[in-house]
């Protein structure tokens, strides 16, 4: 069914435009987050997450791989569900975080896998240091939203971040160094 939506979108967007260039959707805050998970000591999971960020996507539904996505967040709006742990990631032990410090995550290329995959690469600035990251990244519809009555995405990505590649390798390895990170946005058609 979702191999459908796509064709039967890209199909629609080559019948208006033989030329389609990207198109800009903007994220919808409150239906988009990044949750990421790490090891604590081997006994439990730790969990947190990002919530009501900015960013954009020019998706271009005729050409993926001429997509762009970018994101913005602040740093302090991380949420990892016990206000010590949070108070503590904002500690110099990790971030030092100030209020106008982001993360932030820039497209530099899209290969298209599938019908509706793709790896995303992009430049990822996390605690004052950017590294290359891939996302593995999948498109879940495309759309008119049924309440918003206009042009809607959504896309789901992982990938997996080492810690001490920030400078954040605080308690490693006893902390795991990997954090395994979950994105699921929604994206509106702007005006």
């Amino acid at each position: 069914m979702k191999k459908f939506l796509l064709a039967a979108a890209l199909t629609a967007a080559a019948a208006t435009s033989a030329f389609a260039a990207p198109e800009r959707y903007t994220l919808d805050a409150s239906h988009s987050q990044i949750v990421f998970t790490y090891n604590h000591l081997g006994f439990s999971t730790g969990t947190g997450m990002f919530s009501g960020f900015e960013g954009e996507i020019m998706f271009d539904q005729e050409d993926p791989a001429n997509s762009t996505v970018s994101v913005s967040m602040p740093v302090k709006s991380m949420i990892t569900g016990w206000e010590k742990r949070t108070q503590h990631f904002m500690s110099d032990d990790f971030f030092g975080a100030t209020d106008d410090e982001m993360v932030t995550f820039s497209s530099t290329g899209i290969e298209v896998t599938g019908d509706d995959t793709a790896l995303i690469t992009g430049d990822l600035t996390l605690n004052g240091v950017t590294k290359s990251v891939v996302l593995d990244a999948k498109l879940n519809q495309v759309g008119d939203h049924p309440m918003a009555n206009k042009p809607w995405a959504g896309f789901d990505a992982t990938t997996t971040l080492v810690r001490s590649d920030y400078d954040l390798g605080q308690f490693a390895p006893y902390v795991s160094d990997e954090v395994q990170v979950s994105i699921s946005i929604e994206a509106m058609k702007a005006e």
